[in-house]
């Protein structure tokens, strides 16, 4: 995730991908099935666009929070709109509707929890402390289906998501009854005093409610039991307390990067808390949620030393290691952790629910490979693979049948909830097919191939196929055609194994006599380049053969950042030809060599048909060269630190905070004289220019080193 590579050359790409309109609750899996273990299966629960969290009503409805801002309850087949908060929201970058919770008391008070990123100055831009949204969490009442915002009463509020990413975001009930509440620590510093990324001290900082573990009554006040409630002060209002270097009230755990996710554990006689929190460049961490625990970020990545100076110098005292930790990508085999970046989400098996060798075991998925992993006694293995890229965000067991399973949410496949049961002596298949083509002039023959249908058991399936024209066909051959006269259809696949299993149902829309619609995108140009702040306008039209010029409201627009080989959403709007934005920092100084902008326009007709172009837009990447005098040293540049002479890559606009610092070399200490512009101060703050640049920093000598006396 936070590799050296440089990228030298510009790669465009523009493509054209046709697809089928689907409905919320049967869609076809076109990529790779997931391989969960045996006597384990792995179904679709229902397609959603960009899926964050998951949890239950006590009468077994499914609440699923969607990043965009919309709460939607599952009852049985069915999905419907509990909550849209609308312009009350921020989801661009990381930002949105993250996690729900419902109330241990529910049956009683019809009250849930959630964490979402409140638009509070009208603005979802980043880095203006004075303007950027804020995360809140709060609890609504639950009126049927429905929560009305006319409910809400704000519990925490004011958590600052300065850079847009590492929000955090997740909420729990422990056995105690209190509600926790995760935070990240905003990406850069809020204070502009310390960067981003590695640079970021904000979760330092015992005054703010960043990068904290938050422990609260159900109705928001501070438990008399929080670690730092004798000699702390309220922060939940502002987001920050009055007093720097005073712990918050609300704070249980602290020194966190950022802890997307967290779980409970149903097991344990007491509140057992373990938190997921993503690492910067080299490791992934799980803790111990424990009162008052320093989990060392941004002095330390895991057990790993990240930051030396600022509140780091000297080295915190007390900081708790994690109880696991990973490799960040760097895995060789037979590590089972291989192109494994982000962990996401936990959940702890709960114990009877499945066979015993999954007793006091864990589960954690990582966002970047696409597996979800099992923890049990201090060892990690893959517990299920094949997830696909931006895939498991976030686990939870909940109801199915008479017994629970594994649910998650992935960005995969356009957005999934998904269910792992467990099902024995059989288990029943998954059904998965393409169909090509999917639209053209009538008569047309379509080509079905259900071969990615798949059976736990290794058992012969058979294929029912109901094409949605009146006809159906039921062969063991799972390849076939058929062909349609004009008009749309639906055509849906079950497959049965020999002991009478059946899959659900995927399908397909069919458009015959109808050519899918052609997007197109007017600006920017393929050849384009952004600059860090710089403001960015898409347009885009569309033509349709059947319906002419498309209206503006037929037009979606979605903006993914790249990362490696790895994604983050960064912003969508909807029924618009135009989308205007400031052009993204990188995450970090490495990720400035491998990251990009991706654009796509979908544009659908009246028949309900949907395209798709994409384009990518590059940063305007600068190379910045850093030397010293004598040749050598070195100087650090956003908590990174770059020897004499060495190129790195950054992007036009993007602030670089450059120290030159104390250090010694051939047996000599050396320190900052000047830079090459004549400035005297180590610390300097660079703009990256358009240009390729290249700063010269001086030293000298330093013929005295004084150290601090000791008495004894």
């Amino acid at each position: 995730m936070k590799t050296h590579r440089l990228f030298l050359g510009l790669f465009f790409l523009i493509t054209l991908i046709i697809s089928p309109a689907t409905s919320a609750t049967s869609t076809a899996r076109s990529a790779s099935a997931a391989e969960p273990p045996p006597d384990f299966s792995d179904s679709l629960v229902t397609a959603v666009n960009q899926p964050t969290g998951l949890a239950w009503l006590p009468d077994g409805r499914m609440l699923i929070t969607r990043q965009a801002g919309e709460l939607l309850v599952r009852s049985g087949t069915t999905n419907s709109t509990m909550l849209t908060l609308g312009s009350q929201v921020c989801s661009n970058s990381e930002r949105g509707l993250l996690s729900v919770a419902v109330d241990p008391s529910y049956s009683s008070n019809n009250f849930i929890y959630i964490f979402y990123t409140f638009n509070k100055h009208n603005s979802c831009g980043s880095s203006n402390v004075n303007t950027v949204p804020v995360n809140r969490v709060s609890r609504l009442t639950v009126l049927n289906n429905t929560a009305p915002l006319t409910t809400e009463l704000v519990l925490v509020d004011n958590m600052l998501s300065y850079a847009g990413n590492h929000n955090g975001g997740d909420l729990h009930f422990g056995k105690d009854g209190k509600l926790y509440i995760s935070v990240g620590d905003a990406g850069c510093d809020y204070a502009a005093n310390s960067g981003c990324a590695g640079s970021n001290d904000a979760a330092r900082d015992k005054h703010m409610l960043l990068g904290k573990l938050l422990r609260i009554n159900p109705d928001g006040s501070v438990p008399g039991d929080n670690p730092f409630v004798a000699t702390g002060q309220d922060c939940r209002v502002n987001g920050q307390g009055a007093t720097a270097g005073v712990h918050c009230k609300e704070t249980w755990a602290w020194g966190l990067r950022n802890p997307f996710r967290f779980a409970t554990d149903p097991n344990a006689a007491n509140t057992r808390i373990y938190i997921n929190d993503v690492g910067q460049g080299q490791r992934e961490e799980i803790d111990l949620g424990e009162a008052g625990a320093d989990y060392g970020w941004n002095c330390r990545e895991g057990t790993r030393t990240n930051n030396t100076g600022g509140p780091c110098n000297p080295t915190p005292p007390n900081m708790v290691p994690p109880i696991f930790e990973y490799n960040h990508a760097n895995n060789p085999a037979p590590s089972p952790f291989q192109n494994c970046i982000s962990i996401t989400g936990g959940a702890f098996v709960p114990n009877g629910v499945w066979p015993a060798e999954y007793a006091n075991s864990y589960l954690f998925s990582d966002y970047g490979c696409g597996r979800i992993f099992v923890l049990k006694d201090g060892a990690a293995t893959i517990f299920s693979s094949n997830l696909g890229g931006s895939s498991a965000v976030h686990l939870a067991f909940g109801p199915h049948g008479s017994t629970q399973a594994l649910y998650y949410t992935t960005y995969a496949n356009g957005g999934e909830v998904r269910r792992i049961a467990y099902t024995t002596p059989n288990s029943p298949p998954t059904a998965a097919f393409t169909a090509s083509p999917l639209s053209g002039p009538a008569p047309l023959q379509v080509n079905f191939d259900a071969s990615g249908s798949s059976d736990p058991n290794g058992d012969p399936l058979t294929y029912l196929w109901t094409f949605g024209d009146g006809a159906t066909l039921t062969t063991s051959d799972p390849t076939i055609s058929h062909t349609y006269a004009m008009g749309t259809y639906t055509a849906s696949l079950i497959v049965r194994d020999s002991s009478n299993a059946l899959s659900p149902s995927v399908s397909r829309t069919i458009f015959a006599g109808n050519a899918p619609p052609v997007p197109q995108i007017n600006a920017p140009s393929a050849s384009a380049l952004f600059a860090v702040g710089q403001s960015i306008t898409l347009l885009g039209s569309a033509t349709d053969a059947q319906d002419g010029p498309l209206a503006a409201s037929k037009l979606d627009w979605e903006v993914v950042l790249h990362h490696g080989s790895h994604t983050h959403p960064f912003l969508t709007a909807n029924n618009t030809s135009t989308l205007t934005f400031s052009g993204p920092a990188p995450e970090d100084l490495a990720a400035a060599a491998n990251s990009w902008l991706e654009l796509r326009l979908s544009a659908t007709d009246s028949a309900g048909q949907t395209a798709v172009v994409t384009q990518a837009l590059q940063p305007r990447k600068v190379g910045l060269t850093f030397n010293t005098t004598p040749d050598g040293l070195l100087v650090q540049v956003n908590g990174t630190a770059v020897s004499d002479g060495t190129a790195i890559q950054s992007w036009a606009g993007y602030t670089l905070n450059v120290v030159a610092p104390l250090q010694t070399s051939g047996g000599a200490w050396w320190r900052f004289s000047q830079w090459g512009n004549g400035s005297t101060s180590a610390t300097r703050t660079i703009v990256t220019p358009a240009t390729p640049t290249s700063y010269t920093a001086t030293f000298v000598p330093a013929e005295t080193m004084w150290l601090p006396l000791v008495r004894r």
